[in-house]
């Protein structure tokens, strides 16, 4: 049987960090290795619904539960690897001193794919605030190869890591630029928006890098997403402020100049910027780090639609009919 004495409550732990006894949620933590299964399921689900509202709460207990990280039961580890998640998110600072195990993670070819698209997406929001913590010539690599994996599941999540760290330091990928570019046609529209801004925020820093991606971004000028569209013609406009820009699409871009606004005003912004005039008040905010890193979640947040009429019963997250065996949300058999 999965219980035995002394296995932590499902709440016991968050209680005890919601108290500021963090000795005593340690230690039920340490207890809570030695459990069932099916307990540390539990419990870790219970932790990761506490870390969606309060995830200062974790700060002192984060090195702790990375024995989760890396348990045998794949269920445990991916449900870990999303608490990681909500808990970079907010509150990166904290994750800091587990970037290690979680780049190990990435790194693990061995390891359930759905664990390592989590750990990547943890990496990337930390990389933002710490690129230094986090973004090794190796963690870049395992993001990049990733790309050419078959399940959109988790190349969106590599796709959006790879964007975060180019918020985090646009340096580090200006040598990737061809390599990101290739990934510009994939099905996924996360993808192509998430490597399409990554690219941009390259571009604002590197513009003339954005050459080796020339082609592709044209060709992402005629991309079903308007978001795509928007940004192929921003990190258009920052190549054509550089003596690298050949054959400028000028007359496409003209046409978009008069499509819906995210798409138009970059395609004017890009336009202004071949003709040599001087940046409009209006094009404030384009082709800005800041600007895009607050603009992006609820770019995602649009993109996003359901991909079935199912869902998991454990957390919600829609899935589609022939969706995999476990919920990529929760970790829970499905």
């Amino acid at each position: 049987m999965d219980d035995q004495p002394g296995t932590p409550q499902n709440s016991e732990i968050v209680t005890l960090l919601e108290q500021g006894e963090e000795a005593g949620a340690l230690t039920a933590l340490e207890r809570l290795s030695t459990a069932g299964a099916a307990d540390q399921q539990a419990c870790l689900r219970s932790l990761k619904a506490a870390a969606d509202n309060q995830p200062e709460l974790f700060d002192g207990v984060l090195t702790s539960l990375t024995e989760f990280l890396q348990n045998s039961e794949r269920p445990t580890r991916l449900t870990t690897a999303k608490l990681f998640v909500t808990v970079s998110k907010s509150t990166p600072d904290s994750v800091v001193p587990v970037v290690p195990t979680l780049a190990k993670r990435l790194a693990d070819e061995s390891e359930f794919y759905y664990v390592r698209a989590r750990c990547a997406e943890a990496l990337g929001y930390v990389a933002v605030d710490h690129p230094d913590a986090v973004v090794s010539p190796e963690v870049v690599a395992d993001l990049r190869i990733g790309l050419e994996f078959d399940k959109p599941e988790v190349t969106e999540k590599l796709a959006k890591a790879l964007a975060h760290v180019a918020l985090g330091s646009p340096d580090r990928l200006r040598y990737q630029v061809d390599s990101l570019a290739e990934h510009l046609r994939a099905d996924s529209e996360l993808v192509r928006y998430h490597l399409s801004t990554a690219l941009v925020v390259i571009g604002s820093a590197c513009p003339e890098q954005l050459t080796d991606a020339r082609e592709a971004l044209v060709s992402c000028l005629e991309d079903e997403s308007r978001y795509v569209r928007g940004r192929a013609a921003e990190a258009l406009g920052l190549l054509a402020g550089t003596d690298s820009m050949e054959a400028f699409p000028q007359a496409h871009l003209e046409r978009l100049a008069v499509d819906e606004e995210f798409v138009a005003e970059r395609a004017q912004f890009a336009l202004s910027r071949y003709r040599g005039a001087e940046p409009a008040e209006g094009f404030a905010g384009i082709a800005a780090r800041d600007a895009i890193r607050a603009q992006t979640a609820d770019i995602v947040s649009e993109i996003r639609t359901p991909e079935g009429d199912g869902g998991c019963p454990h957390c919600g997250l829609s899935l589609p009919k022939s969706g995999p065996p476990l919920c990529p949300g929760c970790g829970t058999p499905l």
